[in-house]
């Protein structure tokens, strides 16, 4: 992978920039409008929302705060490990806010459930999920997100926030990853 051409690696575009764009902005004209007169805080769970988050809040009308959760669960693999891991925590305290958990794809679930009960047992006011993708047959554990940017196909897709190996954030784009790169 290193020094080769990320294109090279990408079996199709999926979802364009163009569409995502349009996607992002979708999602913060409906959270400004549920959320006004709200004490709206953004959760970011890095790295992967770290795009979708600067996107989606630049689009998002309404006063709010953000803040940033890092937490581990992949490590270099293709399937998650189970285990999860809080690498950084968040700054703030979320006691009383209107909490909106910010995430790039939402799969097995079972990394952004723990997530969820951690932040639940805090006091926050309420605690919603916004994900840019979803791909719900892949579920393992019974959790759904409130705001869905698009459902996406069962296939290793990279670009715009998610990776494979930390590598493909990059492309501008979301596009299936060939097979051949992540069976190596």
């Amino acid at each position: 992978m290193i020094g080769n051409d990320m294109v090279k690696d990408i079996e199709k575009v999926l979802i364009s920039q163009e569409e995502l764009s349009k996607i992002v902005k979708d999602l913060g004209a409906k959270i400004s409008e549920e959320y006004k007169d709200r004490d709206l805080l953004l959760v970011s769970i890095l790295k992967g929302s770290v795009i979708f988050m600067a996107d989606l809040m630049r689009e998002i009308t309404i006063p709010c705060n953000i803040d940033f959760m890092a937490v581990s669960s992949y490590g270099s693999g293709t399937k998650s490990s189970g285990v999860v891991k809080i690498i950084k925590d968040l700054d703030k305290s979320i006691e009383g806010k209107d909490l909106l958990i910010v995430e790039d794809i939402l799969d097995s679930g079972r990394t952004l459930n723990y997530i969820r009960e951690i932040l639940l047992a805090r006091n926050p006011k309420s605690i919603r999920i916004c994900t840019l993708f979803d791909k719900p047959e892949r579920r393992e554990v019974d959790l759904y997100a409130d705001y869905i940017g698009s459902r996406v196909p069962n296939e290793f897709i990279v670009g715009y926030g998610l990776d494979y190996n930390e590598y493909y954030r990059n492309l501008p784009y979301i596009g299936v990853l060939k097979e051949s790169v992540y069976s190596e």
